[in-house]
């Protein structure tokens, strides 16, 4: 299944250059598991292909990941609030907790969109809590783009220096995405655990 996206994803973006990997990382960036890791990588391997320039291919990406970031934190400003509203007790979270996120976003909001945005997995999924905290929009753009760019400019020269070798990039990642994912699956039980008690 993941050979079949990579293959999709590869042949969209060599048709449509620019204008595929915008789309993918707003796909990606959107909450859906199209990794960046496929997509950037193989915008440099295009680039070192003579097919794309490196500074545009990044920019593509940037802002492609900052448009869907922008959907992603509308999802959770206008439909993920109420819901966390309405039915957050049954999940564990309280008024109070949701307080909580608010006051942090308020105040660290900035930081924490900046450096998620550095972090496999977990910055796909930051905008979510972004929006139902409802932070300020426009601190949320300019971090998100930010904090994008370097991920941008480091997975493109990756592919670029890589070649026609850029696939590997994916086994380097997949590993630290595992990582990641158990990092996050340990801390929820944690949650969970420290809640019942």
């Amino acid at each position: 299944m993941l050979e079949k996206i990579v293959s999709l994803t590869t042949e969209y973006i060599a048709s449509l250059g620019y204008w595929g990997i915008a789309l993918g990382m707003a796909i990606e960036s959107c909450n859906i598991p199209l990794p960046s890791e496929v997509i950037l990588p193989f915008g440099g391997f295009l680039v070192a292909q003579g097919k794309l320039n490196f500074l545009l291919a990044v920019l593509a990406g940037n802002v492609g990941g900052t448009v869907g970031s922008m959907a992603s934190y509308y999802i959770g400003a206008k439909g993920g609030r109420p819901f966390i509203e309405r039915y957050g007790r049954y999940l564990g979270i309280s008024q109070r907790e949701l307080a909580l996120a608010d006051r942090w976003f308020a105040r660290w909001g900035d930081a924490t969109v900046f450096f998620t945005r550095l972090l496999p997995v977990i910055r796909t999924f930051i905008s979510l809590p972004a929006g139902i905290s409802r932070m300020n929009f426009r601190r949320f753009v300019v971090y998100t783009f930010l904090g994008s760019l370097p991920w941008s400019l480091f997975l493109t020269y990756l592919g670029f220096k890589l070649g026609t070798h850029w696939e590997v990039l994916r086994v380097w990642f997949r590993d630290f995405d595992v990582a990641i994912i158990a990092a996050l699956v340990l801390a929820l039980v944690f949650f969970l655990w420290w809640r019942r008690r």
